[in-house]
């Protein structure tokens, strides 16, 4: 029996039929699939209905944050797709502003997430940190290992000259081709999936690097039971271990932490020569306690593994591939800044050890200098040397006097103003916010603030974003950024009472903000703070001269009872004492530094790595001197083990060149808030970005290259 060859017709043109149909159906279920799920998770929306479009955190669930990675790492993964696989010839356009426009979503979710990971984190986040790091890293090498992307773009990139870019396109196409070539673009087949591994490898192992020093952070507790051992410590200090040990449960008793706020005062103050030393060596030796939480392991795989990706990309060592593309290029040029500080720093700070164990003799201490001993003396030898105790300046740094001049020196050199906001979502009850509008009352962006220590968030300060400026997609979208700090919390019926160094770190950091706040870049790839690393630091540093300047300080630092402006005779004090212990500061600092290039400069995989034994050979080798450690010993120095400064912590010392004489710009003029200087500092710095080569920059602000002169003059180190 034969079918007719019409009905045969008929029926394959149904079946096709019905195929499209259920393609189309399968289609829009998936697609409804997905807006749903989009429209159940508050990260995943197309906007935040909030106001100024801020993170609604009271909605975001813990639950919400790994569907919401995998869906903006799949929606990249189109717009990837969607790049690599149009047909039209590559252009400037099609290809890099499309590839600077993908990934909104992701960084929207990556930034909510890992800020709060930081900030506020807890066992879920941690363990979703863990599931998400290696998923994130290899979505990251699926981008830069693209052939067809890095063709595309190295099509683009090869016809730079003929395009008629600006300054700032032709930033935008460097900065991409780089970062393809530097992620493994042009590595043989053969080696890119070695390179994943790699790459996958170090993100667990800096995540777990970080973990392992919160854990060590949290788990010390100085518990103290007898108040004779409180002998020495201020009111306000033994207030605040009263309140730490009531919030940890203890009755009776005070308890001190390796927090800043609560271990710096107690190595200053303390008369307990034996409970100094127990907190200071529980700092200093974070990481290194041969526990559950000890990281030597961990820096023998980073520093191998490290060393071995930078060979793969034909760099001899870390430090090189890291420096390539900085201001300073290579390591040879940062050992010569650091050592052109080191030698007149050290010598200082042989002199200060010296003093140190002159004033020891004199009170009958029967005992060598050691480095839980430097705070204590020479805070005794400032009081004696210059009639100056750090405790009676704190009454005139109450936080919110000092965040209000702050506040007040932003207005006076840029003219903008910053209004608080209480109606406006918070991640923590303890968060502020602002909102920054320019001079003739334009919306520039808003501004979080989150001041005070708790068990949930990592140690030290820092400036972060929810959002960066930019102008992806053709909108103008806003900066929000974020300061985070460990300052001395409010005790009793007292204020948050800074110390001089909390002053400083305050206005640091708030240079950061002023940096991704102030940005007017076309790019997100370019935008605010990504810029290099050796660079970034100089906007933030500047903004520590104006702290102690008397103009700025009878602005800002009042009495918290009386109100009453600091007067004149502390002010010259502060001005006596300001090169006071610079020996040390610099040293501890710039041996840090030293220590991270020496790991990084490593040129040989190191099979037998004894990590004590190598920072000991470094201190040995720069001639540290027994009385000061390293800044951050190995096992905790988070910069460059687990934050983004490997072989770059020296940037801080870089960028003091820059900022020391970028200070002095203003300083020729006779007036500090010069506002034609200001001016042109937030136009030819702040507001660029990385949109053109840093020393470009600073040579268009200050016509001319920068010396070590005016950062020797201000520590003191020159003659």
């Amino acid at each position: 029996m034969f079918l007719n060859y019409k009905y045969l017709i008929i029926m394959r043109k149904l079946i096709y039929v019905f195929a499209v149909l259920f393609i189309f159906i399968s289609s829009c279920n998936e697609k409804t699939k997905r807006e749903n799920a989009m429209n159940k998770n508050p990260l995943l929306t197309e906007k935040f209905d909030t106001p100024f479009e801020v993170p609604p955190f009271s909605k975001i669930k813990n639950k919400h944050y790994l569907p919401a990675f995998k869906e903006a790492m799949k929606i990249q993964k189109e717009e990837i797709d969607a790049i690599v696989n149009n047909s039209d010839e590559p252009t400037f356009e099609n290809t890099l502003v499309a590839l600077d426009n993908s990934g909104a979503l992701l960084d929207r979710v990556s930034n909510i997430f890992f800020n709060l990971k930081s900030a506020d984190t807890n066992d879920s986040i941690n363990q979703i940190a863990k599931e998400v790091s290696p998923l994130l890293s290899q979505h990251r090498d699926d981008i830069a290992l693209n052939e067809g992307l890095f063709k595309r773009v190295k099509s683009v990139y090869d016809k730079k000259d003929e395009l008629n870019l600006n300054t700032e396109q032709k930033m935008l196409l460097k900065k991409v081709y780089e970062n393809f070539v530097r992620g493994g673009a042009n590595l043989p087949e053969n080696k890119k999936e070695r390179f994943r591994e790699i790459n996958k490898k170090l993100s667990e192992l800096t995540l777990k690097f970080g973990n392992n020093l919160l854990n060590e952070n949290n788990a010390f507790e100085l518990v103290i039971d007898k108040k004779e051992d409180l002998a020495g410590l201020p009111e306000s200090v033994i207030a605040g271990a009263k309140e730490t040990a009531e919030a940890k449960g203890y009755k009776n008793k005070w308890v001190f932490t390796l927090q800043k706020p609560s271990l710096i005062p107690f190595l200053t103050y303390s008369e307990k020569r034996p409970l100094r030393e127990k907190i200071y060596k529980a700092y200093i030796n974070r990481g290194d306690n041969n526990n559950e939480n000890d990281n030597k392991n961990i820096i023998k795989q980073i520093v191998n593994l490290r060393l071995e990706r930078a060979n793969m990309l034909g760099f001899k060592t870390h430090a090189d591939y890291i420096l390539d593309v900085n201001m300073a290029k290579t390591p040879k040029n940062v050992f010569d800044l650091m050592y052109k500080v080191w030698k007149p720093a050290l010598k200082v700070a042989k002199q200060e050890a010296a003093d140190i164990q002159k004033m020891i003799d004199k009170e009958g201490g029967n005992f060598k200098v050691k480095p839980w001993d430097w705070w204590y003396y020479s805070e005794k030898i400032r009081k004696e040397r210059y009639d100056l105790d750090e405790e009676a300046l704190r009454p005139y740094f109450k936080l919110e006097n000092v965040r209000n001049g702050m506040f007040l020196l932003a207005n006076k050199l840029y003219g903008i103003t910053f209004t608080p906001l209480k109606d406006v979502p918070v991640y923590h009850k303890d968060a502020l916010v602002f909102e920054v509008k320019d001079a003739d009352g334009s919306h520039i962006g808003i501004y979080y603030a989150d001041y005070f220590p708790r068990e949930s968030k990592k140690g030290g300060a820092w400036m972060t974003s929810f959002v960066k400026q930019s102008h992806r997609k053709g909108k103008d979208i806003k900066p929000i950024v974020m300061n985070v700090t460990n300052f001395s919390k409010p005790t009793g019926d007292k204020p948050s009472l800074l110390s001089f160094e909390e002053v400083e770190t305050m206005f640091h950091e708030f240079g950061h903000a002023l940096h991704g706040l102030l940005s007017e870049c076309t790019y997100n790839t370019l935008s605010g703070t990504s810029v290099a690393r050796d660079f970034v630091e100089m906007p933030s540093q500047v903004m520590e001269n104006w702290a102690s300047e008397p103009e700025m300080l009878k602005l800002y630092a009042k009495h918290y009872k009386t109100g009453e402006v600091i007067p004149d005779e502390l002010i010259e004090k502060i001005q006596n004492s300001k090169h006071f212990n610079q020996g040390f500061i610099t040293v501890e600092y710039t041996a840090a530094a030293l220590l991270d290039m020496y790991w990084h400069t490593v040129s040989e995989k190191q099979d037998s790595l004894d990590v004590d034994k190598f920072e000991n050979e470094v201190a040995e080798k720069i001639g540290l001197i027994p009385e000061i450690v390293f800044r951050y010993r190995s096992t905790n120095f988070a910069h460059i083990f687990s934050g983004g400064y490997a072989a770059g912590y020296y940037g801080y010392q870089w960028a003091a060149v820059l900022d020391a004489d970028v200070f002095q710009a203003f300083k020729e003029t006779g007036d500090i808030f010069n506002k034609d200087v200001a001016t042109s500092f937030r136009k030819n710095i702040l507001s660029k970005g990385g949109t053109d080569n840093p020393m470009n920059l600073y040579i268009k602000f200050r016509g001319k290259k920068p010396t070590p002169d005016a950062l020797l003059k201000r520590k003191g180190f020159s003659e």
